[in-house]
């Protein structure tokens, strides 16, 4: 997550309260999405960022995990990710973003 994604999300939470924030990804492989997700909940792993040691626990879902599938509107579901549903490993990701999540996060949906 580069470091102007880093510290939006860090300005999302403190101005709405992590609580209040929710994050998801959409990313193309599963090592990528942990990261990510790890760095969303837990800090930054590669203390190089604005959540360097900055453990928000936010709630953090991948695009193609059911919770976030169920809020989607079917038709742009179609339109927008069924594509990628087809060419990714979406319960992989799916998996890897929730292993991150049972871990660190301090909310959820």
């Amino acid at each position: 997550m580069d470091l102007q994604n880093q510290q939006r999300v860090k300005d999302a939470a403190e101005k709405y309260g992590a609580e209040n924030v929710v994050v998801v990804l959409g990313s193309s492989d599963a090592e990528g999405a942990e990261i990510y997700a790890e760095t969303v909940c837990n800090g930054d792993p590669t203390y190089a960022g604005p959540l360097a040691g900055v453990p928000l626990g936010l709630a953090v879902y991948d695009i193609f995990e059911q919770d976030i599938r169920d809020e989607a509107d079917p038709e742009e579901w179609e339109n927008q990710i069924s594509m990628m549903e087809m060419v990714l490993e979406p319960d992989a990701l799916a998996d890897a973003v929730k292993g991150i999540r049972d871990q660190y996060s301090k909310y959820t949906l």
